[in-house]
């Protein structure tokens, strides 16, 4: 080989370096987005179940189950982006919400707070994690939901917190007592 053809094959070979770069880097990018939408269509649909309360503009429903898992299964990032997703589609109007609905209702709060329960379920199962961490942090990203949540409904309503406390969170605690049992036996993440 000759000095300039040894140049030329180096030059190709510079020149399709960048272009693998590139390539994997879109190939991460789809791979990101791809995931974020799963945990989104996860949260969405797991939602879906659901039980109205007569009482209460807040529905019991297993989405807060499902941004735990998003979060114990795909890590914080991705589950806080896959909540953050569900809340802009619901306030744009897709039907994302229980029972298909959609808007920025009197629940609207803890669909916001989906976004912190998904951060910290996304370190419950972090490697070196025992039951019982993973547990502690279930429960936190569980109470979590809550900040948002009971801000947002006495906001909304206008209620004193003693009417709010009763229709926001008393006839949630135990479900999510239960909730975060559950979502402490995800598998550790690698």
């Amino acid at each position: 080989m000759t000095m300039k053809q040894a140049s030329t094959s180096s030059l190709t070979a510079d020149a399709a370096r960048p272009r693998e770069g590139v390539a994997r880097h879109l190939r991460t990018i789809a791979r990101e987005t791809g995931l974020v939408a799963a945990g989104t269509a996860a949260i969405a649909l797991i939602g879906q179940i659901s039980l109205p309360l007569p009482f209460t503009p807040v529905p019991v429903t297993l989405g807060t189950l499902a941004v735990l898992g998003v979060g114990a299964f795909l890590g914080s990032r991705r589950a806080v982006a896959s909540a953050l997703l569900l809340a802009a589609l619901a306030a744009l109007g897709a039907p994302v919400l229980a029972g298909w609905g959609s808007g920025v209702t009197a629940s609207f709060g803890y669909v916001l707070g989906y976004a912190l329960v998904g951060a910290i379920a996304g370190r419950a199962t972090a490697p070196g994690r025992g039951v019982l961490a993973r547990l502690g942090l279930m429960l936190a990203a569980s109470a979590a939901v809550y900040i948002p949540g009971l801000l947002w409904l006495k906001a909304f309503t206008g209620l004193a917190w003693s009417a709010t406390l009763t229709l926001g969170l008393a006839p949630f605690v135990v479900g999510d007592l239960i909730k975060s049992g559950v979502a402490a036996l995800a598998p550790t993440r690698r």
